[in-house]
C-alpha cells in the first residue's frame, strides 16, 4: 500500500496533523518528515519493533545505529547516563540544530535503536514540523534519514515516496529542506570530543564553543571491519545508480580531465552527467552538466548535492564525473558525503 502523502504548512502547525502522525507512531508505525538537514524515517525510539521496522523499510544493516530525536532538553537525560559540561554547551549554542551527541545510553532506550551499542546518538532538529511530531508522538523518535539504505537522502517528500512509499505508513511534506546533508555528529564517549561525520557545524565552531575536538582518523576513509558508531561510519552512503569518480587538482587540469573522460563515454554511446560550479558550468561542452552552486556561498553546493545526484538517476546517465569541493567551511562535509557516494573512487590531475 502506498504512504499517504499530507501537505504540511511549517510556518502553522496543524495540531490535528500532528496528532494523527503522533498516534501512528505510537502504534508502531512509520512517519517520514522534514528536519532542516534532510527527511527522516521516524518510528518510536523506545520500542524495540518500531526500530526494526526502520531497519526494514530502509534495507537498513541492523548494526548501522539510529539517532534519537527530541525536542526538549529535559527529555534527554532519562535516556543517557551523564552529559559532560562540554556537552551541555554545545547543546546550549547548536540546538535545536544539525548537531548530534553520542553518549552512554540508559536501559530505558533498547539495542534495537542503537545498533546493538552501549550508547545513543541524540539530536534536536531545528524544524517546526519535527518537534511538533516528536512531542506528539511521545518526546523519543528514531530517525534515520528516509531513503532507501545507500542512496542518496531525500531533500523533498518525492525522494521519500520513491524510495520508501511501499514500506511506510506516513509521508509529511513540508517542501525542499534547508540544509541538504545530515547533521555533525560529535561523540563523547571518547575522552576527547570527536567529530565522527561532519556537517553544517564545523570543527572549529565546535573548537570555539568547547575547546578541544578531534576528527576520527578513519573519517574520510573507508574499514569494513570497523563497527560504526554512528551513521555513515561504514557502509557505502549516498550512491547515485551510475558509477561516480571525483577529479581533484587545479582548477584547468580537472576541467581538462572531465572533459576528456567525458568525450569517452559519449563516444561509446552512453550518456554522461557532470557536477559543475556556478563558476566553470560553461567550461564543459559535452555532456550533461548540471550547476551545483557556487563555491563563493558553499551552503549552496551542500543543499542541492542530493538533489543532483538523484536527478541523474532521471536521466539514466552511464557515468557522472564531479569536481572536488575543498571549500572553507563545509569543504569536509561536502566532500565526506561525495567520497561515500563516489565508493572513494577519486582521480587525481596535476
Amino acid at each position: 500500500m502506498k504512504a499517504e502523502i499530507l501537505k504540511i504548512n511549517p510556518d502553522h502547525i496543524d495540531s490535528e496533523q500532528m496528532n494523527r502522525a503522533g498516534e501512528i507512531l505510537k502504534q508502531g508505525g512509520l512517519v517520514a518528515f522534514p528536519t532542516e538537514t534532510v527527511y527522516g524515517l521516524g518510528g518510536n525510539a523506545l520500542d524495540a519493533q518500531s526500530s526494526e521496522k526502520i531497519y526494514r523499510a530502509k534495507g537498513r544493516p541492523s548494526d548501522n545505529p539510529l539517532i534519537v530525536h527530541i525536542a526538549d532538553m529535559e527529555h534527554l537525560f532519562p535516556i543517557v547516563e551523564q552529559v559532560p559540561q562540554k556537552a551541555v554547551r554545545l547543546a546550549e549554542k547548536f540546538w535545536p540544530g544539525p548537531l548530534t551527541m553520542i553518549f552512554k545510553k540508559t536501559d530505558m532506550v533498547p539495542f534495537e535503536t542503537t545498533g546493538g551499542l552501549e550508547s545513543v546518538a541524540v539530536r534536536m532538529p531545528d524544524h517546526p514540523t519535527a518537534l511538533a511530531l516528536i512531542r506528539a508522538a511521545g518526546g523519543y523518535v528514531a530517525a534515520p534519514s528516509a531513503n532507501r539504505s545507500g542512496r542518496p537522502s531525500p531533500t523533498t517528500a518525492e525522494h521519500v515516496a520513491e524510495d520508501l512509499g511501499e514500506n511506510i505508513d506516513l509521508i509529511l511534506d513540508g517542501g525542499m529542506v534547508g540544509i541538504g546533508i545530515e547533521s555533525t555528529i560529535v561523540d563523547f564517549t571518547e575522552q576527547i570530543p570527536t567529530v565522527l561525520r561532519p556537517g553544517y557545524i564545523s570543527l572549529e565552531m565546535l573548537q570555539e564553543c568547547i575547546g578541544e575536538v578531534k576528527m576520527d582518523k578513519g573519517l574520510l576513509a573507508s574499514d569494513s571491519k570497523v563497527r560504526p558508531k554512528a551513521p555513515g561510519m561504514k557502509y557505502r552512503h549516498y550512491a547515485p545508480k551510475a558509477p561516480l569518480s571525483i577529479v581533484e587538482g587545479p582548477e584547468e587540469c580537472v576541467i581538462d580531465k572531465i572533459n576528456s573522460l567525458a568525450c569517452e563515454v559519449i563516444g561509446s554511446g552512453d550518456r554522461v552527467g557532470i557536477i559543475a560550479t556556478d563558476e566553470t558550468f560553461e567550461r564543459y561542452p559535452q555532456g550533461i552538466v548540471k550547476s551545483i552552486g557556487t563555491r563563493g556561498e558553499e551552503e549552496t553546493i551542500a543543499h542541492n548535492l542530493y538533489e543532483v545526484l538523484r536527478e541523474f538517476d532521471q536521466l539514466d546517465v552511464a557515468a557522472i564525473y564531479s569536481e572536488a569541493f575543498h571549500t572553507p567551511k563545509m569543504g569536509q562535509a561536502i566532500m565526506n558525503r561525495l567520497l561515500k557516494a563516489a565508493g572513494h573512487t577519486v582521480i587525481t590531475v596535476l
